[in-house]
């Protein structure tokens, strides 16, 4: 079953880069690997359709090697001012710090994900994934038509139900190991948190499609153990995220490769008004005490967003969003070739 998904997907290894969003998954990365073996996946959550166009472009430019593409499906949200207002004030000493003004127009509308969807069907990208959610019958059909790959993200086994029912190719499996975003979408946070170990077999006994393994692994053992359990590949996003190709900020980088054994990273939706796992720092621990009265995403993301750019800018990672899996220690400064090399090729 392996080698036939590898077949579909037209790559060598069963390892998959996770899209991160933001600007970590930089054409270098993407491309890097691809040409290893792998499948590289652009993060488009926050791209409009036209930046979208031109890194398809950039990596085709750079490889003929199957590549993937993700998206965010649009949230729903209402507009609370009241729960604005809280955000803004409980913020207040991070704005006035970094000098900043708060944005006042949100981001994310249906309008750009469907001239995405557009975008990544006329460039006949390999595969699409999609996370937060099940498109359009619509949209999965036109993508399927187009022969395009498609796969949907889920953290329980009702979610890689409906993923399966939808029609979609394969499902990714989130366990509550991973770093970033809960891709959570039919109960909430809590329901969510299944460690990837007891996620993959319950989840390979009740669907049909192949099950991408995504939580935790860094390396060569955690895509074995993965694959024991009957996943047919492994998605890793923090091991990439340090390799000298990614677009992490550096104090990002440095902020996992510097973590200990005895540190933990936490869930919090302190910077986008959806959880997310991260490395723990002022902000979030500032934010606590307001977290359940913050707006959702992505008006909370957009908010949150020049306080986020105005840490980077000034080296200050305790007002940055550090996204970081459980696993860190296992993170490593390296090439990305170094990086599939030690997945793939070392005894």
């Amino acid at each position: 079953m392996t080698n036939h998904f590898l077949k579909v997907l037209a790559i060598d290894h069963p390892i998959i880069q996770a899209p991160m969003a933001g600007g970590t998954t930089t054409t270098e990365l993407v491309t890097a690997v691809s040409e290893a073996g792998g499948l590289g996946m652009i993060g488009a959550g926050y791209l409009n359709a036209e930046s979208t166009r031109q890194q398809i472009q950039d990596v085709k430019k750079k490889t003929n090697k199957s590549f993937g593409i993700n998206l965010f499906v649009p949230q729903s949200y209402q507009i609370d001012e009241e729960k604005i207002r809280k955000s803004e004030e409980a913020m207040h000493s991070f704005r006035r710090s970094s000098k900043v003004r708060v944005f006042k127009s949100y981001e994310q509308t249906k309008k750009d994900f469907h001239d995405q969807v557009a975008v990544i069907i006329e460039e006949k990208v390999a595969v699409c994934s999609f996370t937060f959610g099940i498109p359009s019958d619509r949209i999965i059909q036109s993508l399927k038509l187009a022969g395009i790959y498609t796969i949907g993200t889920a953290t329980t086994v009702s979610e890689a139900l409906a993923v399966e029912a939808a029609g979609m190719d394969a499902v990714v499996m989130q366990g509550s190991e991973a770093g970033g975003h809960r891709g959570n979408f039919l109960a909430g946070v809590e329901q969510s948190m299944i460690g990837l170990m007891a996620l993959i077999p319950q989840t390979v006994d009740q669907v049909s499609i192949p099950v991408i393994a995504a939580g935790g692994i860094m390396d060569r053992r955690g895509i074995q153990a993965a694959k024991c359990l009957g996943a047919q590949a492994a998605q890793l996003g923090t091991a990439f995220l340090t390799c000298k190709e990614s677009g992490a900020n550096d104090l990002h980088k440095q902020a996992i490769l510097e973590k200990h054994q005895e540190d933990k990273t936490t869930l919090t939706s302190a910077f986008s008004g959806k959880e997310a796992r991260g490395i723990e720092n002022n902000f979030i621990r500032d934010m606590r005490k307001v977290e359940t009265e913050l707006p959702a995403f992505p008006i909370q993301n957009t908010l949150t967003k020049s306080i986020r750019s105005a840490a980077a800018q000034k080296h200050d990672r305790e007002a940055m969003s550090l996204w970081c899996g459980q696993n860190p220690n296992a993170a490593m400064p390296i090439t990305v070739q170094e990086l599939m090399h030690k997945l793939v090729d070392e005894a």
